[in-house]
């Protein structure tokens, strides 16, 4: 059956084409396994709660009749402002609008969020961008200017809330620059969610072509409850497809955790246990409690513009196994710089089991993708990195971070990252082990090679413990630190970028930091002196079990192999790796936008020498030594990288790099 819903009509419907719904949520309380709900182009302000769920064989579809027309938003419109002083105007807001949680008195908090940091949930905003939340009345009537904002410019449009609590009113004031908020599109944020399900459970859902926007969303750790402005709230089987998700508070899309009161954000309120060990706990008790492959996760995400979010474009700790993020864009994420904290990125997962992160452009994002603890069977091939780092006039010692376009952390792999192009000033963070790294073009750093792994207690032994599970599930096989490499390198090109003077000043500070080393040398270098499979094997020749003599051979550093990697301008291979290093041409590589899409312009194919590496398989690859699984296809079957970026057939034998016929492109 189709349900039909139009904003602009005059009188309530009954869901038919002649006489159409005027809100989402009707036709949401209607539909039923099968059904298909259309939705006329016009605004929508609801947040929208799915309270039936679909099947495999008969999903529940919404559409927007004219793809982005349709437009779900959780912000309401306000008019009447009153000129308060200078360019400063005021607004008094019924409390009554927010119904039971108020944006403008509930704080982003949780763990891992910088707690220094003071934010409400709610924003403004002025022609559909969000505004800066100030902390005082007067940042507001003298506003500065943000150097750590990207758009440093648009800063000084500010804005500060108080409560009447006498009138039992919300008051806003905003510096609008001198325009006029009564004939500009002024908007604020009430409802913390746009499209949404209120209960766990409500699976086989498809939301295509809408454009979802502005909502007050909490902070999203993988120890909380995760919330978004669209998500399936603990169910199995969404398709999230061509749709534009911009302005969320914290997260566009959350593919995240349920709610568990007893170890919901505990280590900020109980204090006692840190949180990784909460976070353990909690995927302990995920376990216990459902959390497998026939119930949770299989979700796609694909062809969406995911861009202005205030923490992520998509998050997710144990609720996105096993899915697909493909063919999107994921930028502008975290750009104001008004929140910070460990949890931030164009997309931040835990637990990313066999998920597939392919053909997206990731790009202008405080950090690009962040795979934390868990990236087990995950492959992240064919997508386009860029520009993911701190702002390009920071010139600010910023602790450990630098910002790059991949993060592997505490994990134990497989995780194979393959045919991407990486231009971006760090690459890689790579705090992990059980990597493999293919056909990539690199043009930044590796950084965390041997560090990042401990909880950072100063004078006591603090190693993360963390789970891998029996392949291609989510149950538990067992816990252990990370004892580094068990890395591969195969047939890459890695080019060094001149180094931006900001960047190498900060990062000669973080030398000595436990969490990062700053490295901005391209290349496998940071590996160097990990030992060959062959050094590694030798410790355990002629042992057969338990003796006297005390050893360190199970907790030394895990062999690293690489071949058929080429290195320009400077960067450096690790010495016991056969590599190409072409010093005598100097690359240029940089990145034009044009009509929306990216031409990528360098002189390097003109200097790449013909090379007939092997063919990368499954084989060659091996399997990651904790969980001892191979990197292989989510179903088990063996994986061959005998096509490029393009999907363009190498042929017998390979070259470097992500493309194949490079002539072509």
């Amino acid at each position: 059956m189709k349900y039909y819903v139009n904003s602009n009509t005059l009188q309530e419907g009954d869901g038919s084409i002649e006489y159409p719904f005027k809100k989402i949520q009707e036709a949401a309380f209607c539909a039923k396994p099968g059904d298909e709900v259309i939705v006329a182009p016009g605004i929508y302000r609801e947040a929208v709660s799915p309270v039936n769920g679909g099947r495999e064989d008969a999903r529940i579809t919404y559409r927007s009749e004219v793809e982005k027309a349709a437009v779900i938003t959780g912000a309401e419109e306000v008019k009447n402002l009153e000129l308060y002083e200078g360019n400063v105007w005021r607004a008094r807001i019924s409390n009554t609008i927010f119904g039971n949680e108020n944006p403008y008195t509930t704080l982003i908090y949780g763990d891992w969020f910088n707690a220094t940091i003071i934010a409400h949930t709610g924003e403004v905003y002025l022609n559909g961008k969000s505004m800066y939340e100030v902390t005082a009345l007067e940042n507001v009537l003298h506003p500065e200017i943000n150097a750590t904002s990207w758009d440093a410019e648009f800063s000084i449009y500010t804005w500060y809330t108080e409560q009447d609590e006498k009138n039992d009113e919300t008051i806003l004031y905003a510096n609008f620059q001198g325009k006029n908020p009564n004939i500009e599109n002024v908007e604020i944020s009430v409802r913390k969610n746009c499209f949404y399900p209120e209960k766990e459970g409500v699976g086989y859902i498809t939301l295509t072509g809408f454009t979802v926007r502005q909502a007050a969303t909490q902070w999203a750790p993988p120890t909380a409850y995760q919330e978004g402005m669209i998500g399936p709230h603990w169910s199995k089987g969404w398709i999230i497809e061509d749709c534009e998700i911009y302005e969320s508070k914290c997260s566009g899309i959350s593919l995240g955790k349920y709610l568990q009161p007893e170890n919901d954000n505990k280590w900020t309120k109980w204090k006692y246990k840190d949180g990784t060990q909460t976070e353990r706990e909690c995927i302990c008790q995920a376990q216990l409690e459902g959390w497998n492959k026939e119930h949770i996760g299989s979700h796609i995400i694909r062809r969406c513009d995911i861009h202005d979010c205030g923490q992520t474009g998509i998050v997710g700790h144990l609720g996105g196994v096993f899915s697909i993020i493909e063919d999107n864009r994921i930028h502008h994420i975290n750009n104001k710089q008004n929140l910070r904290g460990p949890e931030i990125g164009g997309i931040k997962m835990h637990a990313a089991i066999d998920v597939i992160v392919r053909h997206n452009y990731i790009y202008n994002c405080t950090r690009g993708l962040w795979l934390d603890w868990q990236a087990q069977g995950t492959r992240v091939t064919r997508n386009l990195f860029f520009n993911n780092c701190l702002p390009k006039n920071e010139n600010l010692t910023r602790g450990n971070v630098i910002g790059e376009d991949i993060f592997v952390e505490v994990s134990h792999g497989p995780t194979l990252i393959d045919h991407n192009v990486l231009l971006s000033d760090c690459a890689m963070k790579l705090a992990t082990q059980g990597v493999a790294v293919v056909h990539n073009l690199i043009a930044g750093s590796f950084t965390a090679v041997g560090r990042g792994v401990n909880n950072g207690a100063p004078t006591k032994a603090s190693p993360r413990y963390t789970p891998y599970h029996i392949p291609h599930r989510t149950e538990i096989a067992g816990f252990m630190t990370i004892l580094h490499g068990d890395m591969r390198f195969y047939n890459n090109i890695f080019i060094q970028k001149e180094i931006r003077l900001a960047l190498k000043e900060m990062t000669d500070t973080m030398a000595d930091n436990e969490w990062t080393d700053g490295n901005l040398i391209v290349g496998t270098i940071p590996y160097e002196g990990y030992p060959s499979f062959e050094e590694y094997a030798q410790q355990f020749e002629g042992y057969c079990g338990m003796g006297a003599v005390r050893t360190d051979r199970y907790y030394n550093p895990l062999p690293v192999w690489a071949e058929g990697n080429i290195y320009y301008n400077g960067a450096k291979p690790m010495s016991k790796e056969n590599a190409i290093v072409d010093e005598e041409h100097q690359i240029t590589i940089s990145l034009e936008e044009e009509d929306g899409s990216y031409l990528l312009k360098t002189n390097l194919y003109e200097y790449l020498p013909k090379m007939e590496n092997r063919i990368i398989t499954t084989d060659i690859l091996g399997m990651a030594f904790e969980p001892e699984q191979k990197f292989e296809n989510p179903d088990g079957t063996p994986i061959v990288m005998d096509k490029d970026y393009y999907g363009k057939a190498w042929g017998e034998n390979s070259g470097a790099g992500p493309f194949a016929d490079y002539k072509s492109y």
